[in-house]
């Protein structure tokens, strides 16, 4: 398999843009507040009480790493996520929520029903406050809130108790985003006037009564604080600039967003991927989303990849940026005859990178693949890509994934996770996990 890797440096013909005549940077104010009383578990499974989903497992290496499964029973709308800290591996699709240790074996799992249900899970590990969160889209609530159900556990042990928190939304739509730094959780999403909310992490932590602070708008796809820092940054991608806006708390304790940065980045992939054939059948599969769905804040800097057009196929495009959206490096993934789909990225502490993806052509099935690179490499590379697995029959639909899931170990800050979906013999979504160590 031959990949064509493209470097992209055009940083002296970008200019940042700020807000006002004085070129200082906006700030906005929240446009409402509500309080939200927690929901507790005690513990994950509810003191044993919860229904059991046993998933996943089976401990092997792949290609010479660590690998083991995840859900096995998805139907084409998988939405795989992990996160990993405490010794754990926290993982999720629309199917439920499961516990597996770091050598791959299953510890414990519930469906979403155990956490005011939802659909279309984000999961994090925050390295700073040490716990767990992940959120749940609702729109089959009694109450007709639609809300985003925001749980956190209490401490860095996933089987302990977890408080969640149900924001009503009622105008939102599913495809929403969470991210956290020190001081706050933030999640944007689809729908309705007000379509960026933050907390703080000390409250949910805490399992307190939790002020939410609605913006008006969307702020743009919240981070990933791996850094140490209390500043919440988002980020819009648009066909011309990069834009990020961050949180950060006034002195009287409320949030206020300032735009940090509207830069022109000067990308010639930056359309919307087309749908990718699959072998023996005329079904094509949705190939993702050039919206980043997790984005990292590491080194002073902010990463992502995201799914684009190129040459009439969907490319993987990476990209590492200053926090005013200055393009620092960027890769471009792509293959004349395969579309490279669903993608995420991690970065460790050193700055090495992990891209995940699926591939798929119409000689092939959807099947995960991954590459990363060592900061020491040329800027813009990424080494030879790797299979994870490969793809046994077509999907019956269009969607697909509906994307996966990158993230760095919480405990040592240094080894790369990813989680891919791989079509299983039914053309439904299995899900794989796989571990890169990057020892010191």
């Amino acid at each position: 398999m031959t990949s064509l890797i493209h470097l992209v440096a055009p940083a002296a013909l970008l200019l940042p843009i700020l807000a006002g005549p004085s070129q200082e940077p906006e700030s906005v104010a929240p446009s409402r507040t509500e309080t939200v009383d927690p929901i507790r578990n005690e513990t994950f499974d509810k003191q044993g009480t919860a229904k059991e989903r046993k998933q996943g497992g089976n401990a092997r290496k792949v290609n010479g790493y660590l690998a083991f499964d995840g859900s096995m029973d998805g139907n084409r709308q998988v939405d795989p996520q992990i996160a990993v800290g405490g010794g754990h591996v926290l993982h999720a699709t629309n199917s439920g929520i499961i516990i597996y240790d770091k050598a791959g074996s299953y510890v414990r799992g519930v469906p979403q029903s155990e956490f005011n249900d939802g659909i279309d899970p984000k999961l994090f590990f925050d390295p700073h406050n040490r716990v767990f969160g992940f959120d749940l889209w609702n729109p089959w609530d009694d109450a007709e809130q639609k809300p985003v159900n925001i749980s956190v556990s209490e401490t860095s042990d996933p089987r302990g108790a977890w408080n969640t928190y149900p924001v009503p939304a009622p105008a939102g739509r599913d495809g929403g985003g969470i991210g956290y730094s020190k001081t706050w959780i933030g999640y944007s999403f689809p729908g309705g006037d007000d379509r960026t909310f933050v907390l703080k992490m000390a409250d949910v932590k805490a399992g307190k009564p939790a002020t939410v602070y609605h913006f008006a708008g969307s702020l743009g796809a919240p981070v990933h604080t791996q850094d140490d820092e209390a500043d919440l940054y988002f980020v819009r991608v648009t066909n011309t600039h990069f834009t990020v806006r961050k949180v950060t708390q006034a002195e009287d304790g409320t949030p206020r967003a300032t735009l940090v940065g509207s830069t022109e980045h000067g990308l010639e992939h930056i359309q919307y991927p087309p749908q990718s054939p699959q072998k023996g059948t005329e079904q094509k599969s949705s190939s993702g989303d050039r919206n980043p769905k997790v984005l990292y804040l590491q080194g002073g800097h902010i990463w992502f990849s995201q799914a684009v057009r190129c040459e009439g196929r969907s490319a993987v495009q990476w990209h590492q940026i200053t926090l005013d959206g200055k393009i620092v490096q960027t890769g471009l993934l792509s293959h004349p005859k395969s579309n490279y789909i669903q993608t995420t990225l991690a970065v460790n502490e050193d700055l090495d990178v992990l891209v995940g993806f699926q591939e798929v052509n119409a000689e092939m099935f959807i099947s995960p693949r991954m590459a990363f690179r060592k900061a020491s490499d040329p800027q813009g590379t990424l080494r030879d890509i790797i299979s994870l697995g490969e793809g046994r029959a077509a999907t019956d639909g269009t969607a697909w994934g509906d994307y996966s899931g990158s993230v760095c170990d919480g405990d040592n800050h240094r080894d790369l996770w990813t989680i891919q979906s791989i079509a299983d013999e039914t053309g439904r979504g299995d899900t794989v996990i796989v571990k890169v160590p990057f020892p010191k």
